[in-house]
């Protein structure tokens, strides 16, 4: 009897040791923009699992190695799903949420849905949509676009291109309009990054807008000196400042 109890208060204690542990490791899922995949911070990951975080990089429909799924009714909704059902089905709480570029669409939508889940949210050179909003919204003329089979093919891809690489983005992502319903999304700790290449002015960026809006809602903006791409052109830089935000240390 008194090693089955031994046993018992060993294995609650291990239980306990490993909930402890979960809640002090800072989780951060990362969802990336148009065109790319959760390849393109593959070195961003390393480097943030490197100071002891945990990393989820969701790749969102018919991007990246779920391109073979690309299709003509792939939405914001989707997306937003796929991110929202990866924390749902790895049990994730207190997490980091960063949504790089039109990955802005995307965690606004899943902050909408699962703000109970989010520690802090982080909006990388990023889309920051009102209700009603899309992406087609925040461009002149739209009819640039090259669409073909339901994608917006980028002038820099190429047929026959070997992966990892980027590749056409559904169309329906950039139509749909995202739908917010949920204020408890305002309330979580959000910030803003304002990547700006060397010697150019922040007001001439193409993400002026946003960085605009998030200063309007009195969100902390960080300016990252860097091209759009700071997981490839700064990623040390970059890591650096996702964790004095996720710290607070400023």
């Amino acid at each position: 009897m008194v090693l089955i109890k031994r046993g018992i208060l060993l294995l609650c204690l291990s239980v306990l040791h490993h909930s402890i542990a979960q809640n002090s490791t800072p989780v951060y899922v990362i969802v990336h923009g148009a065109w790319g995949g959760a390849w393109a911070f593959k070195e961003v990951d390393q480097l943030l699992t490197a100071t002891g975080s945990n990393v989820y990089r969701p790749s969102l429909t018919g991007q990246g190695e779920r391109v073979h799924l690309a299709n003509p009714s792939v939405g914001l909704e989707t997306h937003i799903m796929d991110v929202v059902n990866t924390i749902q089905f790895e049990e994730l709480k207190e997490i980091i949420l960063v949504g790089h570029s039109y990955g802005g669409m995307v965690v606004t939508g899943v902050a909408d849905r699962l703000p109970q889940r989010i520690k802090k949210l982080i909006y990388l050179d990023a889309f920051v949509p009102q209700n009603n909003e899309n992406v087609n919204g925040f461009f002149n003329d739209p009819k640039d676009y090259i669409i073909k089979d339901g994608g917006i093919v980028p002038s820099w891809v190429a047929a026959h291109q070997p992966p990892p690489t980027d590749v056409p983005h559904p169309y329906k992502t950039f139509t749909d309009r995202i739908v917010l319903k949920n204020p408890k999304r305002l309330e979580l700790s959000t910030h803003y990054i304002h990547t700006v290449e060397k010697g150019k002015n922040p007001e001439s960026d193409d993400f002026i807008l946003h960085a605009n809006r998030a200063k309007e809602k009195s969100w902390p903006v960080y300016i990252l000196e860097s091209d759009h791409n700071p997981q490839w052109s700064a990623p040390k830089a970059l890591v650096e400042l996702l964790k004095k935000i996720e710290k607070n240390d400023f």
